[in-house]
């Protein structure tokens, strides 16, 4: 199994969660983040007052599944978030031993139904 990390842009989530979903991935986590990376310092103000805003606010998807996918998650990420600018994230990807359900205590790929 694998684990795959994306970081993306907050406005390509609802896509790319409507295409994961039409292509049969429906299991996912999702949080709200911030990094930084190349993207230049943002200035801002607040009560009159100016400040930099060094990290960018961006979504984490998680998603876990059999390794046979890996190719087809990542191309689907990359096909929804890539606008080719600085700041479209990154996809980290990671070996997963084992998933087991709290529940029921399944095992493997079981779990994941």
């Amino acid at each position: 199994m694998k684990k795959v990390e994306a970081i993306i842009r907050p406005e390509a989530f609802q896509d790319l969660k409507d295409r994961l979903r039409d292509e049969g991935i429906t299991g996912m986590t999702v949080s709200e983040v911030a990094g930084c990376g190349l993207q230049k310092k943002q200035t801002g103000v607040f009560r009159g007052s100016h400040f930099e805003v060094s990290l960018q606010a961006k979504i984490k998807v998680e998603l876990v599944f059999d390794d046979h996918l890996l190719d087809h998650v990542v191309k689907n990420i990359r096909d929804v978030c890539a606008t080719g600018a600085i700041g479209d994230g990154k996809i980290f990807v990671y070996p997963v031993e084992d998933v087991i359900r709290i529940r029921s205590g399944e095992h493997g790929l079981t779990a994941f139904k």
